[in-house]
């Protein structure tokens, strides 16, 4: 049989989930805007007031988030990502033939298109990885959208960092990176990462909450192995390059989770085998033959009871911690809360993150790439918090 777990296993869960994580590892590029903006300024010869509308052409491209929402029921997961891949592929390609100088700048609106295009492409990988997850672990949510979350606002830690180990902070490269490594991490999403019925019993659930546990430290530690990097100043190439491999080994950590499933799987519980006992005791003593009339009204009960069950669920408005449609969330005053409040909180941050090269500059710093660091490090103890709290107090 094989290590190899498949999708429909909690093995295969997990690992879907693990690929999740990489994912939303990569997810947050589009905050890295700072690394780059200093570069396309000068080879573009714009004004701030022209940088400024190239970062709002970005997120206008984030905006547009409402499409793979709104497809995301109708087209595949795997769909999804390659849609997200090729358009990270074109966008992020195109800024770095830009910033590497092997083409000349674009006119000024086609670059507004790319930037939007690049800024797209993370709200179909995103949405792509995170609505199977939630709807596979739906008695922890909470923890489910903290662990995205908090991965994605570290991505641009992950590959700022990785970059100024690996090339010295060179734009181009972050852009290469952030154009290419997509591809190779949607496959493997899309090659594990499936909708499968969310876990039945009281013991499921309580192991599934241990693994998040585990998820979150292991998360926790590669944010603060981030910052220690950070904070230490100027590394030497071999320290640079010794980092960039427990970076990765880090990233990998969660594997152990599907794979020490896939190895229990392997090996039959004694509460399994008594279970098998019992139900073929029953078997064997279950009377052979049943009247057919009896048959035939038990069968009409079950489909007059499941008919019942149907129109009720049809006319019945979906509660808070069910699936909506567009339509019905439209509805609710808890989707205007969240609106408002996204509207209000998110783009102050936005703001921040976008001009934090024109802010380095202004107080003296001529590489700013340690504060969009810094910032997604903390960003990402802020989402992992959150969802943390949240889930204390909903259950």
């Amino acid at each position: 049989m094989g290590l190899t777990p498949k999708p429909t296993t909690p093995a295969g869960k997990w690992l879907g989930f693990v690929t999740a994580v990489w994912m939303q590892s990569i997810g947050g590029i589009i905050y890295g805007f700072s690394n780059y903006s200093d570069t396309l300024k000068a080879l573009m010869n714009l004004t701030q007031l022209q940088l400024n509308n190239l970062s709002v052409a970005k997120d206008v491209g984030l905006a547009f988030g409402l499409l793979p929402g709104l497809a995301s029921d109708r087209i595949p997961s795997p769909l999804l990502l390659l849609i997200g891949a090729l358009e990270a592929l074109i966008g992020y390609g195109v800024l770095w033939l830009v910033t590497a100088k092997i083409i000349n700048p674009l006119p000024y609106w086609l670059m507004c298109v790319i930037l939007g295009m690049a800024g797209n492409s993370g709200t179909w990988m995103n949405t792509a990885v995170l609505v199977p997850c939630m709807r596979n672990f739906r008695k922890n949510r909470g923890p489910v959208s903290g662990i995205l979350k908090g991965y994605m606002a570290l991505s641009t830690a992950i590959l700022t960092d990785l970059c100024a180990a690996l090339s010295s902070d060179d734009p181009s490269t972050f852009l290469l990176m952030s154009a290419v490594v997509p591809i190779p991490v949607c496959l493997a999403a899309a090659l594990f990462l499936r909708e499968i019925p969310p876990s039945s019993t009281p013991a499921e659930e309580s192991e599934e909450t241990r693994y998040f546990g585990i998820t979150n430290a292991l998360a926790v530690i590669l944010a603060v192995y981030l910052l220690v990097y950070d904070v230490t100043g100027t590394h030497s190439s071999a320290v640079s390059f010794l980092f960039a491999v427990v970076l990765l080994i880090l990233l990998a950590s969660p594997l152990w989770i599907p794979l020490y499933l896939a190895i229990k799987s392997l090996v039959p519980s004694r509460s399994e085998s008594d279970s098998d006992n019992v139900e073929g005791y029953n078997l064997v003593n279950a009377p052979l033959l049943l009247g057919e009339e009896s048959v035939e009204e038990a069968e009409k009960k079950r489909e007059m009871a499941a008919g019942a069950t149907v129109a009720v669920e049809r006319t019945r408005r979906p509660v808070i911690g069910e699936d909506h449609t567009i339509f019905e969330a439209f509805r609710t005053v808890e989707f205007w809360i969240l609106f408002g409040s996204f509207l209000c909180g998110v783009g102050t941050g936005l703001t921040v993150m976008n001009n934090m090269g024109q802010i380095g500059q202004a107080v003296g710093y001529s590489d700013v790439s340690i504060f969009v660091s810094l910032i997604s490090i903390f960003g990402f103890f802020g989402r992992i918090i959150s969802g943390m709290v949240s889930e204390y107090f909903i259950k």
